[in-house]
């Protein structure tokens, strides 16, 4: 993942913020609303296809071993299912790798 990311990405903190970033892989949520209340559609595919593709991988396996990101999927596990929670947990690690990355910093779990 991390070569993925050196080459995909180059420089992290060309990104101001972790939306752009998230944005940037395709795991940012498309959101429409109206006036009777908003809906989620999915993700916006805008991005990096191999990015977005590497995170949900990465996921997969993040899901299993980091404590962070299983702890997110169970408490939404509820709340997501299949696919949806999966693509959740990506964006989680996409997040998370943007912070390390821009804040030049190594990651804690109790942040």
């Amino acid at each position: 993942l991390g070569c993925i990311i050196l080459a995909r990405v180059g420089d992290v903190r060309r990104f101001s913020d972790k939306k752009r970033f998230v944005a940037y892989c395709g795991l940012d949520p498309v959101v429409e609303s109206s006036g009777k209340g908003v809906v989620s559609r999915g993700i916006s595919r805008k991005g990096d296809g191999v990015l977005r593709r590497a995170f949900y991988l990465a996921a997969l396996t993040a899901i299993r071993v980091n404590p962070v990101i299983k702890r997110f999927y169970e408490e939404h596990k509820g709340k997501l299912k299949g696919r949806k929670l999966i693509i959740a947990c990506a964006r989680k690690l996409a997040v998370i790798t943007w912070a390390v990355l821009y804040y030049n910093k190594p990651f804690e779990a109790d942040e």
